[in-house]
């Protein structure tokens, strides 16, 4: 018994280095990130992004055969890997990533384990350690800083956030920003925030900033008397060696937008992760554990908190998983539960004939959205393998229809379906189906909205393929967000090509095209013909976006990515912006 406890510490002291060594690399990718955006290095930007996403699996794969070498691991010795649990609980007494550790641990048992044995006894199903409360060991590294602007007023609190945020770049004209900061102040509480004051006017800022894409972001909280709320400063830079502040945002609803699950993840450097999360949470209320995880880009926190909350939502609900709304999918098999926000895709075992891919290539198709800066306009997935549904919880029409199109990715077994791999996302109205019912008003709003929601996904490198409005959704706060990823492909690797004018006037007749049509070719006046076929559709499209018909417009968008210029894509309104 002592020999097998022993053994049972040395497995779990390996895992957790393991974990230690992933944390490790993955806060220095992330330190990095306040060098790359002050040098307006956004290539590099991009890059290390991509490298900290694959990062996790790298770590998982050595440490598996770390454990195999080391103790002679390959069949599972039910009672030797209950002590390891117990030992792994024991090392994250004092540790300041436990929630993390858990999930590598997790990860670590899964990959090598049938999923029978994914119970609280040899996983972490529920957490062990608690996170309230952790705190970094190095004083000067807390999670956020609290400033009173009782003592100095409130522009100086917020020019001393600003200096201690700790940019080694000069800013352009930190005097003009101050001065638009305080505009936006004055407009939005109509100067009453800076006339009155409270002795618990407080504000609390995190203490390292947010980096993403061509942006850092300060994020903080308020507390003014009743007045309780989030707001960020976000910071760009001029690539000309100088920053400035673009714009102030104040509220969940602004800076919902900021931390949504179409966003690509944060960079920010802190040793305790659940601390950010705690504060993020105070001022995103609507925002779950699970997408702030996501956010800050521990994606595989964010899966796990996930699974465990849909795992309660099971156990509280009784309404049975249907058919998702809308037109059904070509590729994917699309199913959600009416009480739960989410959507549950697999991909079918047969396509329609005119999808000349394979199972592979739309997985691949996935992993490149998840790998890629999606800019606000494509949904963040989470990706499972081997998820069980009790049958009779799955509606009789949904089950057949499954049974019909995805055998292969599910299986039957003791009154459980068991599905080899499926995508969740979050939930939204099919824009095809919004627009059946939208006002005039909401008609023009949202229509503007797919247009800009195409030209960004473009600046970001990615082409659609398929702009059928089917293809994107309309959020809570009415975004238009692409979410069928089958055949997106890069810019780059597209030829954007102007129609021939015809040889013969019968040439315009013919069922053939009277030129040639290369496999990456295509011809965006052809766009018009199958989305601008309702007239008060049409005439608010070529309002704002007639451009998107023209191929000049499509190729002037791709030598820009050529050429290395990165497009500026704002996740708020270009009305909130500061003038310069």
């Amino acid at each position: 018994m002592e020999a097998s406890t022993g053994l049972s510490r040395n497995i779990a002291t390996t895992i957790l280095e393991g974990f230690n060594r992933h944390f490790s690399i993955f806060q220095q990718i992330t330190s990095g990130a306040r060098e790359r955006f002050e040098q307006a290095d956004w290539h590099a930007v991009h890059a290390s992004s991509r490298e900290r996403i694959t990062l996790y699996d790298q770590r998982i794969r050595e440490t598996i055969t770390k454990v195999r070498e080391l103790y002679g691991i390959a069949e599972l010795d039910t009672e030797l890997w209950k002590d390891t649990k117990l030992c792994y609980i024991h090392l994250l007494s004092y540790h300041q990533q436990p929630e993390l550790a858990e999930t590598f641990y997790n990860s670590v048992f899964c990959h090598q384990f049938d999923r029978i044995y994914y119970t609280n006894e040899f996983i972490f199903i529920r957490n062990a350690i608690s996170t309230d409360y952790i705190e970094s060991t190095d004083s000067e590294r807390v999670s956020y800083q609290c400033y009173y602007p009782n003592e100095s007023g409130l522009m100086a609190a917020i020019h001393q956030v600003i200096q201690q945020a700790g940019f080694t770049a000069p800013f352009e004209d930190l005097e003009r920003d101050m001065r638009s900061i305080r505009k936006a102040i004055v407009k939005r509480f109509r100067g009453k925030l800076a006339r009155k004051t409270h002795l618990n006017f407080q504000l609390s800022v995190i203490c390292s900033p947010f980096f993403r894409n061509k942006a850092a972001y300060l994020v903080g909280h308020y507390i003014n008397g009743r007045e309780d709320e989030g707001f960020a400063l976000a910071v760009l830079n001029n690539e000309q060696g100088q920053l400035y502040i673009d714009t102030l945002l104040i509220g969940e609803k602004q800076l919902s937008v900021v931390f949504s699950y179409s966003q690509a993840y944060f960079m920010i450097e802190h040793q305790v992760p659940s601390a950010i999360v705690d504060f993020l949470q105070k001022i995103l209320p609507e925002r779950t554990r699970s997408e702030l995880y996501s956010s800050i880009g521990l994606h595989k926190q964010g899966k796990s908190d996930f699974y465990r909350h849909y795992l309660h939502h099971m156990r509280h609900s009784s309404d049975k998983f249907v058919i998702a709304p809308g037109i059904r999918g070509m590729v994917m098999m699309v199913f959600t539960l009416p009480s739960y926000r989410y959507v549950f895709k697999i991909i079918k075992d047969k396509f329609a004939p005119q999808k000349e891919f394979t199972r592979k290539v739309v997985a691949e198709k996935y992993q490149l959205v998840k790998r890629h800066d999606r800019v606000g306009r494509m949904a963040d997935m989470l990706e499972y393998s081997d998820v069980s549904i009790p049958q009779d919880r799955i509606h009789p029409d949904l089950l057949q229809e499954l049974l019909d199109t995805c055998a292969s990715s599910m299986a039957i077994v003791d009154g459980k379906v068991i599905f080899k791999h499926l995508y969740i996302e979050r939930r939204m109205i099919p824009l095809n189906m919004y627009l059946e019912t939208a006002t005039e008003s909401q008609l023009e709003r949202v229509i503007r909205d797919y247009g800009n929601a195409i030209k960004q996904l473009a600046a970001a490198n990615i082409f659609p393929g398929d702009f059928l409005y089917k293809n994107f959704g309309v959020t809570q706060l009415g975004r238009v967000v692409f979410y069928d990823y089958d055949e997106i492909s890069y810019m780059t690797e597209c030829n954007f090509r102007k129609i021939p004018p015809p040889r013969f006037p019968e040439d315009e007749f013919s069922s053939e095209p009277w030129y040639s049509i290369e496999p990456n070719d295509v011809f965006p006046e052809e766009f018009g013909t199958f989305l601008l076929t309702n007239p008060k559709i049409r005439k608010i499209f070529m309002k704002y976006h007639k451009d998107l018909l023209s191929a000049a417009y499509w190729q002037k968008k791709k030598d820009n990515i050529l050429n290395g210029i990165y497009e500026d894509v704002f996740p708020y309104p270009e009305g909130l912006r500061f003038k310069r």
